[in-house]
Parts: C-alpha cells; structure tokens; sequence
C-alpha cells in the first residue's frame, strides 16, 4: 500500500520534513550553480518507483534515450520500472531528433505545448502519480520567465486536484530578481536549498530546507556529497576517536570502516588512524588518535575541525579513567557531540556501563555503548547514535 506521505529518499530529509511530501504539495529543489543538485530529482524519481508509484518525469534537458545510462551511473536501474514511469519527451523536437517516447512535446520553446502533453499524461496516470520535472531552469529559458512562472502555477493546481506531487529541479542562474523570489517564497509548497560551501572554489556541499508548509518550520541544513554509485550521502567530513593508549581504538575504527588504515609500531598506533564508512545513507571520515600524552595536540587539532567525537574507554581498565576524562575535557571544550565506548565487553573483569557512567561522571544524555570491537558488535549502534547527535545539531 503507497504512503498517503511521499519520501524523497533522499538521507534525513524525510525526517526534517515530518515523514515526506503529503500528496497534492509542490517542492522544488533550488540548486545553486556548480553543485551537484540535478541528481535530487533523479534520487526522489528512483525512490518513488521502488516504493511502487507511479511516476510522471518531464525530460528537458536531455534525451529520453540517456535516462538508463544516466540512472546506471549511481547504480539505479530505472529501465526495470518502466510499468510505473511515463516520460514526456520535451527534449527531441527541440534538436530535431526521432524519439521513441509516447509523449513528445511538439514545441518545447512554446509553454502551451507543454502544458497540453502534461495534460493528456495526467488522464492517462492514476491519480496520486508524482509528477517530476528533470530541469525547470532549462523550460523557463526555452519559454522565458513570466510564461514559465504562470504555466508552473497551472501544474501544480492540476497536480493538486488530482492528488498529485510535483517535483521540480531547477538551476538559480542570475534570473531576475522578481521570478528567484517567486520560486523561493510564492508558488512551491516546500523549497530545498542545494548549495555549495565556497571558498574560490566550493569545497562542500549541503540542502537546506527552506520553507515546507505542511510542517511546525524549523531551517535545517545538511552537508552531502554525491557517490557513483550510490547517489546522495549525508557527509561528515571529520569524526575524531580518542581515548588512552590500548583502548582499543584502531580496532574501533577498522571494524567500522568501510576501508581503513592505521600507521603503527609493534602493534601500537604511532600516528593517525583513518577510516571511511559508508552506512544506511550516511558518509563519514574517521580520524583515530594515539593515546599517548604527547599527541594531545594532535586531539586538539582534529576537535577543532571535527563533528563529533568518539572516546573509547577499555572496560577493563579503570585505571585510566582519569586519562580519559583528560582526553574528554580537551574534546568538549570545543562543544562538540560524543558518545563514549565502553570496549572489551566481552572480558571478564570488564565493568558495566552504568559503572562507567559513574566514574567518568557521564550525564545521563550522553550514550554509553557496549562494545566489543574485536566482533564489530555495538560499533554501529554507537555510530547511528552519534550521527543522531551531529545532525540533531546542524
């Protein structure tokens, strides 16, 4: 049974929009020029057919004919729901190409040509279909800005009585100020910004969602990178592990990781540990430190660059809580989130969690997890629990 709440499959965005679009709302994804904003539209399209929708794609910026190399390339098989998808063809006339597609627009440069194709597809999909455009910007400059505005008006009132979501993507070049304000504040329900993190060159990316009127509002952004394959991953550039020499850190950071390297001697780590996961939508670098009191400038230096902090404490060793507590003030000085890892569960003599708790003077908001590195049991909870703090936080 289809969701009366459409997700977007794209990572935390659903939560931020209180479980995804309600059907007969608009949203658009604004992206900024030079990121990497067309594959929001094509992630929400892959997603919408997996989870058994029909989908309504308007391709106007390429032909109908790359949708399955385009979708390969981020590991999505779209030519395996061709049953759920039409696509309208407002590509092909344009450039004077044969088409294949049921739906061809005639006129691309003519809005009205649009909107009648748009318009026979609707009678011919069920109702609750979503309705996606690939590039908004491309009609809007094809039909100029004021035909664009008013036809936009026109979809998203026929996709409203017939229950339907539209979803556009559109890139903000330098429009007039009049049409980039309308798009922003009047004519979408929802509005998620997709931009880049600059300095001469952008270095990051993040979405922001900027307006939703479905929901108590509250402006939330995300950083993100792209992956091929994959699609879209929350990105969390830097996450420190630290805590007193024989912990278990190194471990800790190879069994959460999806690729790992550690610089060691005689098994003990006498540089950084570094590590990537890839989990359940999520992208993170690792960053391990030694234990040792003179790489403490070394902790400081990456907890002042990093998100969110790990500080592994060996359950069996009370003896170098004080040690721990040492590396834990230098980390939340800079007020960043942490969860603490109570590692080597699994020994005889390790304490309990709660014991942990104690001696370390943990407050009862901040997890203390079970593990047992060695076995990859608890490594991953502590990781969902930690991502839960940073992107509570952003």
């Amino acid at each position: 049974m289809v969701n009366s709440m459409l997700e977007t499959g794209i990572p935390k965005l659903d939560e931020y929009l209180s479980g995804g679009i309600p059907k007969g709302k608009s949203l658009i994804y604004l992206n900024y020029p030079g990121v990497e904003g067309d594959v929001f539209g094509m992630q929400t399209l892959y997603h919408c057919l997996t989870t058994g929708n029909n989908c309504i794609y308007v391709s106007s910026s390429s032909h109908p004919n790359m949708l399955i190399d385009q979708f390969s390339e981020f590991g999505w098989p779209i030519e395996n729901y061709k049953e759920k998808l039409s696509v309208i063809d407002a590509y092909s006339s344009l450039v004077g190409d044969i088409s294949s597609e049921k739906f061809i627009v005639p006129d691309p440069e003519d809005v009205n040509s649009i909107t009648e194709v748009i318009d026979h597809v609707i009678k011919e999909v069920p109702e609750g279909s979503v309705f996606i455009f690939s590039s908004l910007s491309t009609i809007m400059d094809l039909c100029g800005e004021d035909n664009t505005i008013n036809a936009v008006q026109s979809w998203n009132k026929t996709a409203k009585r017939n229950r339907m979501i539209s979803i556009y993507n559109f890139t903000a070049w330098p429009y007039t100020e009049s049409t980039l304000v309308q798009i922003k504040n009047d004519i979408f329900n929802c509005v998620i910004n997709v931009g880049g993190i600059t300095q001469q060159v952008i270095y990051g990316q993040y979405f922001c969602v900027s307006k939703a009127d479905w929901i108590k509002f509250q402006e939330r952004s995300m950083l993100f990178r792209v992956l091929r394959p994959g699609g879209i991953k929350i990105y969390l550039p830097k996450i420190l592990v630290t805590g007193p020499f024989n912990a278990g850190k190194s471990t800790f950071v190879h069994s959460l990781s999806t690729r790992a390297v550690s610089v060691d001697r005689k098994g003990t780590t006498i540089a950084l540990d570094h590590g990537h996961i890839d989990y359940k939508g999520f992208s993170a670098d690792i960053f391990g430190t030694p234990g040792q009191n003179r790489f403490d400038p070394i902790i400081k230096m990456i907890s002042g660059e990093a998100m969110g902090v790990f500080l592994v404490v060996d359950s069996t060793n009370p003896e170098n809580f004080n040690r721990a507590q040492q590396m834990l003030e230098i980390t939340t000085g800079y007020g960043l989130p942490y969860v603490i890892i109570a590692n080597k569960q699994d020994m005889q003599d390790a304490i309990s969690t709660d014991d942990i708790r104690k001696q370390l003077n943990i407050p009862e908001e901040i997890p203390v997890v079970s593990t047992i590195a060695t076995e990859k049991k608890g490594v991953f909870e502590a990781f969902e629990l930690l991502v839960d703090k940073i992107t509570g936080g952003i």
